[in-house]
């Protein structure tokens, strides 16, 4: 079972790390054959109710979401993991089931690093250019950790922890009982609703997104645990460290960072009221977009080793991009602060842009 160690420090050493050896590279490319999973998120009428239950028949009609898989994909979690989504217009709603036989929390202060207990993880991107993102945790205490990111780690940028969703609803329900090593557990669900008035900052069109789609992914960490005392903690090994946690995802990721927004899914918001049909098709400008990625890496790495930036797609030894049948040839153009990588849409006519700090951009041909 892939395991991620995780905290600030090493998710910055992480990214210099995965850029210099390239191995992001090989990992872009596998996936962008791929493409992430996909949600409908339905609109609702009802007045939801945040009790950790999702009991409402609203929550009755939404589907649920596919188990949760390792993050690196492929592999089986010990524990199954479902979500489901909703939403009106004041509230984005989420609720997930986690299966658990030992149920437990130790951290009870916002904003502390929650993922130190088994927690559940919110990561939302509005306009899916990788930066301007935000992040949100929870533990079975329903104690909480929301933070901004003005771009991924791997670029260094600040982040912003003392920023919070003003207005939040959350609750936790126990399926058993919490913090008692005496009996064995079915499990805890999570129910959230997040204002959008909060949400829609960081949206270019500043919007409520009907019919249209984010790019959204959940987490789960679970930790192997010991008894200190009757007291549930993380599992440390022979020499007194803490053995790392195991990180179950929605839509893989394809590597050991939930950091890479690239990989996340997409999550579309109909109008349409849960339990109406609604088929959502993850557009073909977004599979160029995927592949840009590759090259965005590409790039860095050649800079990694070559002390500068390729001039041209031959340097890169890059061929065509391939998108339902149809050949798109990239372009570099260097400019004094970096590069930009843009090539011609032949879907939409747009022009697609990736900069040299992965910022990816739109324009009108």
């Amino acid at each position: 079972m892939a395991r991620q160690k995780r905290n600030f420090t090493y998710l910055i050493k992480h990214s210099v790390f995965v850029l210099a050896s390239g191995f992001v590279v090989t990992a872009c490319a596998q996936s962008a054959s791929k493409a992430p999973r996909s949600y409908v998120a339905h609109k609702t009428s009802e007045s939801i109710q945040i009790d950790g239950k999702a009991d409402e028949n609203s929550w009755e009609n939404a589907s649920w979401s596919e188990d949760f898989i390792d993050i690196e994909g492929g592999k089986t979690p010990t524990y199954k993991t479902n979500m489901k989504m909703l939403w009106d217009d004041e509230y984005l709603y989420f609720f997930a089931e986690m299966k658990e036989p030992h149920v437990w929390g130790t951290l009870k202060q916002r904003d502390t690093v929650i993922f130190y207990n088994n927690d559940f993880e919110i990561f939302i991107d509005p306009d899916g250019d990788t930066h301007n993102y935000m992040e949100f945790e929870m533990n079975a205490l329903n104690t909480i950790w929301d933070l901004y990111l003005v771009k991924p780690y791997r670029e260094h940028a600040p982040v912003i922890d003392s920023w919070d969703i003003q207005g939040i609803k959350t609750a936790v329900h126990v399926d058993g009982t919490l913090n008692d090593a005496g009996d064995e557990d079915k499990g805890w669900s999570v129910e959230i609703a997040m204002p959008w008035k909060v949400l829609t900052e960081a949206n270019t069109h500043g919007k409520v997104p009907a019919d249209e789609f984010w790019r959204i992914n959940f987490s789960r960490v679970n930790w192997d645990f010991e008894l200190v005392n009757g007291r549930y903690e993380r599992k440390k090994d022979a020499k007194g460290k803490y053995l790392p946690e195991y990180n179950w995802v929605w839509s893989p990721q394809g590597v050991i960072n939930m950091h890479e927004p690239e990989h996340w899914g997409y999550v579309y918001f109909s109008s349409k009221e849960a339990g109406q049909k609604e088929i959502f098709t993850i557009p073909d400008d977004e599979a160029i977009k995927w592949q840009m990625y590759a090259l965005y890496r590409k790039q860095k790495a050649f800079k990694n080793k070559n002390g500068k930036w390729a001039a041209t797609m031959d340097e890169l030894a890059q061929e065509p991009i391939k998108v339902k049948g149809k050949e798109i040839q990239p372009s570099i153009e260097l400019h004094e602060q970096g590069w930009n990588i843009k090539v011609g849409s032949p879907f939409t006519n747009q022009v697609l842009i990736i900069k040299e700090d992965g910022d990816f951009l739109k324009i009108k041909n």
